[in-house]
């Protein structure tokens, strides 16, 4: 069963830098694509940043190109999110997810999804 264990959230003011940390466990993930989702309070989730299983390809939102870099270690089994420059409009619930159907630039839906980490950005 394959299981994603999320962390590196919390509370930090705006301008802030945070990483966030995914570790995979229960396959081997490393031909599988991986990207990172985030959910506000009253709102749908939405698309952050994908990257295909080499690192090759990646994606990102226009909300955050440019402020988040996406990243993965094979050898760990783990995908990262560099945050930086946090904006209070960037405080949500983040979700990791892999493998599922990644089309760079068209679109990133994901089999398996972790269970979140809290970020908020106060102003």
């Amino acid at each position: 069963q394959v299981h994603l264990a999320e962390s590196g959230g919390g509370l930090v003011q705006a301008g802030a830098s945070l990483r966030l940390s995914c570790v995979v466990s229960g396959q081997t993930f490393s031909r599988y694509a991986m990207g990172w989702f985030r959910q506000a309070p009253g709102k749908e989730r939405e698309f952050i940043a994908a990257m295909d299983w080499h690192g090759g390809s990646t994606d990102y939102a226009d909300s955050v190109k440019g402020r988040f870099t996406i990243s993965r270690d094979n050898v760990k089994n783990t995908v990262y999110l560099q945050m930086n420059s946090l904006k209070p409009e960037d405080t949500a619930v983040y979700f990791c997810a892999v493998d599922g159907e990644y089309v760079s630039g068209s679109h990133y839906y994901p089999t398996f999804w972790g269970q979140g980490t809290q970020v908020t950005v106060s102003s």
